[in-house]
């Protein structure tokens, strides 16, 4: 039987004072609103979270905090982003939002025929076929050069230190390390992934709960990167080694791939949502999908006194946008439809009319799992950064980088052998992309970032995270508390342990295929930041992860 907690929370949003309920469930937290005036990190492990507030007291600001708490997320929860993953960002500084776009290009000596040769009939998961250029690095390079205060290797002090001191394995992180150990000792065999293990694993097991690790390698890529601001990983030492390495074992990079690339700032795309506007990243990352969703909900009433209405306009949504996404979503320079058009009010209301009753049956591909850490960051002067990472399925390609601790991501993973697929494989093009930092604006005057962190499930975690807050009025930790439902391909939708059975059975009548998931890390994990009218910061952050939100 589910229980209730009711409270009234009053926050100041955009000029207006708003009553959130906080209609808090036991399942799978009962954290409470955290309130700062100075500075405020949120972020899925506790000692990235307080990295970045450190950096905050030390005198720099958000973009400092987020750079931070970004880099000690590489060392304190690799499971999910390193070194050799893709970020992005959205900030707001000075009454202005910015979106920066930090995921890299398939390498130009790779193809689509050269992969199909190899044997491959889709992209695989691991070695370097998947490995695109990463764009990490370059992000903290581009943040700090633009809108920092303190030098680049000040703000990595905290990461190293923990990398190259120890760290205490949290709980969370533990576990999918245990699970990533399983199946990179079962499925891994090539020379090419054994400084993997011998960096991950070298007690030949993953870390325990509590255990202290070090990540020397690590610590030392991290000082090279603050020393040169980020080019040695482009046009320097630790490219040369990357490079290296993939020739070795007849993988695509060239030292072209990294000395031509360069992180892009970007204008975000946004739609208003219940008064409120909601800002994403453009493609090639699908925050479009999100905003899709979001649109066609628009125009739809969400009855809080009726939520199996609720829920099955919210499934059919992001199923109806999912299908847009995975058909047109790619590198922007090879979209063959315009971001604006599949935004338009004409589109959208065509879209609209496809909800029924009943459950549809729209065209999309089947989601994956990920890997991925989100942030948020506030400080006393108004900036804000909404901020995420990853290397994707986790640990991502299975290949670190001998000497360096970097390990490698797979984005490429997501790119299609069809040749006929907008999303295809290509020389020099960026792939689909799930990583998407969200922001929330009214009237021009920040509200703050959000996110929910989680592959395919980013997208329905954003529109849910939403409409939590904006129709049900929750506050942004009963808003993350609630339990979520995931779509995953055709009528198939999972459900996490705590939502209401009486609505899942009434979803089951609707024609949705209904199952309990127990997986609690693919219904995603997220952190919201809000800055009330009055100065004062409001936070929620995530109970399905080690979280931690560190206030000043």
């Amino acid at each position: 039987m589910l229980t209730y907690r009711m409270n009234k929370y009053r926050i100041l949003l955009g000029g207006l004072h708003m009553n959130f309920d906080a209609l808090s469930y036991p399942y799978p937290s009962q954290r409470t609103l955290v309130f700062a005036q100075n500075g405020m990190v949120a972020t899925s492990q506790h000692l990235a979270s307080q990295a970045g507030l450190d950096i905050l007291r030390m005198g720099g600001n958000a973009i400092d905090a987020a750079i931070a708490t970004a880099a000690c997320l590489t060392v304190v929860e690799p499971t999910s982003n390193g070194i050799g993953g893709d970020a992005f960002a959205l900030v707001w500084v000075k009454g202005k939002l910015y979106g920066l776009n930090a995921s890299g290009p398939s390498p130009k000596t790779i193809s689509l025929e050269a992969v199909k040769k190899r044997g491959f009939h889709e992209m695989p998961k691991y070695g370097f076929i998947p490995v695109t250029v990463p764009g990490v690095p370059a992000a903290w390079s581009e943040l700090s050069v633009r809108f920092g205060k303190l030098p680049l290797g000040e703000v990595l002090k905290p990461a190293i230190s923990y990398a190259e001191v120890g760290y205490p394995v949290s709980p969370i992180v533990s576990k999918y390390w245990a699970v990533a150990y399983r199946i990179f000792a079962e499925q891994l065999k090539g020379k090419e992934f054994a400084s993997w293990f011998s960096t991950f694993a070298p007690l030949g097991r993953a870390p325990l709960s509590g255990e202290m690790v070090q990540l020397m390698d690590h610590a030392a890529t991290l000082r090279e990167i603050g020393k040169t601001k980020g080019e040695s990983f482009y046009r320097g030492s630790l490219a040369e080694k990357i490079v290296d390495f993939s020739r070795q074992f007849n993988g695509y990079l060239e030292a072209d791939d990294f000395a031509n690339y360069k992180a892009e700032w970007v204008e975000p795309i946004k739609v208003a949502y219940r008064g409120y506007d909601v800002w994403e990243i453009p493609p090639n990352g699908h925050g479009l999908v999100a905003l899709m969703a979001l649109n066609i909900l628009n125009g739809l009433t969400i009855d809080c006194g009726d939520p199996i209405d609720a829920y099955h306009k919210q499934i059919e949504a992001i199923k109806i946008a999912f299908a847009d996404g995975q058909k047109y979503i790619t590198d922007r320079k090879k979209m063959t439809v315009d971001v604006s058009d599949l935004l338009s009010r004409a589109y959208t209301l065509e879209r609209r009319k496809l909800i029924e009753d009943n459950a549809i049956l729209p065209q999309g591909g089947k989601p994956d799992s990920g890997g991925t850490v989100y942030l948020a960051t506030a400080d006393k002067e108004g900036n804000m950064v909404s901020y995420i990472q990853s290397n994707y399925m986790g640990f991502g390609s299975g290949l670190v980088v001998p000497g360096t601790g970097i390990a490698l991501h797979n984005r490429g993973k997501n790119f299609s052998l069809d040749p006929a697929h907008v999303n295809r494989l290509e020389p020099e093009k960026k792939p689909y992309h799930t990583i998407i930092p969200g922001f929330l604006t009214k009237k021009n005057k920040a509200i703050g970032p959000f996110g929910v962190m989680g592959a395919f499930m980013q997208p329905q975690g954003h529109v849910q995270l939403l409409v939590n807050m904006l129709d049900y009025k929750l506050n942004p930790q009963a808003a993350l508390d609630a339990p979520r439902w995931q779509w995953k391909e055709g009528r198939k939708i999972d459900l996490e342990p705590g939502f209401p059975i009486h609505i899942a059975e009434a979803l089951i009548g609707k024609g949705h295929d209904i199952n309990m998931s127990f997986d609690h890390i693919s219904f995603g994990r997220g952190q919201v930041i809000i800055r009330q009218d009055n100065g004062v910061l409001v936070a929620g952050t995530e109970g399905r992860a080690d979280s931690g939100i560190a206030a000043w």
